[in-house]
């Protein structure tokens, strides 16, 4: 049975605590055991929760969730690419899977209400990769010299 950690960001509440219950529907659909739910101000602070969820042995792939929903700036903007960069950076480092289930940038509250379910894909893509990733060579070295 595969072990995930899943990060939630708080900001957008109303919304992100939609995602959680979706996130956790897919994984008990799923199969899969959740080991943490860890819960964040927003989602520009969820690349440290991933990366510490990925270090914990039972986890073999994080989720992350939450919502950016634009303002009078382009400061959905800044925070959506800085979140996923990060992301992409924990899951190489950590060589686990961590997919992202943020919606946003440029989305209304209204927008963001109509897409929850991206929280389920975020889950359903982490066991996903799971399954289809190839085994990591025991020394890191993929052509064996």
């Amino acid at each position: 049975m595969p072990t995930l950690g899943l990060v939630v960001a708080q900001f957008n509440r109303p919304i992100t605590e939609q995602m959680e219950a979706q996130a956790l529907e897919a994984a008990d659909d799923a199969g899969a055991d959740v080991f943490d739910v860890v819960r964040v101000p927003g989602a520009y602070d969820a690349p440290l929760a991933a990366d510490r969820l990925a270090r914990r042995e039972p986890v073999d792939a994080v989720a992350v969730i939450g919502s950016v929903i634009t303002g009078d700036t382009n400061h959905d903007q800044v925070i959506t690419d800085a979140t996923a960069q990060r992301l992409s950076d924990v899951s190489l480092e950590r060589d686990t899977p961590v997919t992202l289930g943020v919606t946003g940038p440029g989305m209304s509250a209204a927008e963001a209400r109509e897409r929850v379910e991206n929280a389920a894909k975020a889950v359903d893509g982490a066991l996903e990769l799971l399954e289809e990733l190839p085994a990591a060579e025991p020394d890191g070295d993929a052509d064996g010299a």
